[in-house]
């Protein structure tokens, strides 16, 4: 077995259980502790497991606090630059997340908009704007405040959206978007194909991580508005997938 066939297979493990041991995986794998420890630290390299004593588990989600303080700079300019592509009476989706949140704030007064999230804190800050609001039932992240599960998905197959924008906790050296909480994928993989206009809005820090499930590509969005500068081999390979990358 390759050592990709096998570093994948463990990743399969941790998401199923939630943990393994090194020495179960040594034997279920028929190879040495050393292997599957190298096997460990490589996987974590790559932001996709998170070692502990014995063995690894899975990638946790960042506290929302911690991303509230984080590049909070560039998130607000990404905000703003969102807001560019909301108009009076739009249906607007709002993923869960700090610069989410920060474009929130900015369309809440826009006339005559509806907005629909899976985000405790999103909510609360248009609670008392003027736009229709609809909140997602649920399982609460109490760690991220955000909401997803079966109800969630399920009210949201009802929707159409004039526009959507989406956070990422992790977008690879491929450009796929990832996320290390596997019942939020199918939420994020299917709501922007539900939207007329989808954003992926992310900061630079996002970029060159890999979490354990894959949710979709950059191409799968209208465009990407981040701050990162991409280098010019970046730029041929995305303006070859068609990739609409907006600068802020």
């Amino acid at each position: 077995m390759l050592a990709a066939e096998r570093q994948a297979m463990i990743v399969e493990l941790i998401k199923e259980n939630g943990s393994v041991q090194v020495d179960e995986l040594a034997k279920e794998l028929n190879v040495s502790s050393m292997t599957i420890r190298r096997d460990l630290m490589k996987l974590e390299s790559g932001n996709m497991i998170e070692r502990c004593h014995g063995g690894a588990v899975a990638k946790q989600e960042i506290a929302y606090e911690t991303k509230q303080t984080s590049n909070k700079n560039s998130k607000e300019a990404i905000a703003r630059k969102c807001v560019e592509f909301v108009h009076p009476q739009d249906s607007v989706f709002l993923d869960a997340g700090t610069t989410t949140c920060e474009i929130a704030k900015l369309i809440r007064d826009i006339p005559d908009i509806i907005i629909v999230t899976n985000d405790l804190e999103i909510a609360q800050v248009l609670k008392n704007s003027d736009a229709k609001v609809y909140i997602c039932g649920g399982m609460v992240q109490k760690e991220t405040g955000s909401l997803f599960g079966r109800y969630a998905t399920e009210m949201l197959k009802d929707f159409r959206f004039d526009v959507g924008f989406f956070g990422a906790a992790s977008i690879n050296e491929e450009f796929q978007v990832t996320t290390p909480t596997h019942d939020k994928m199918w939420l994020k993989r299917q709501v922007p194909k539900q939207c007329a206009r989808s954003y992926l809005a992310v900061d630079q820090s996002k970029f060159g991580k890999q979490s354990m499930t894959w949710i979709n590509q950059l191409e799968d969005y209208t465009g990407v508005v981040t701050d990162r500068e991409f280098l010019p081999e970046e730029v041929a390979v995305l303006k070859a997938r068609r990739v609409r990358i907006i600068v802020v």
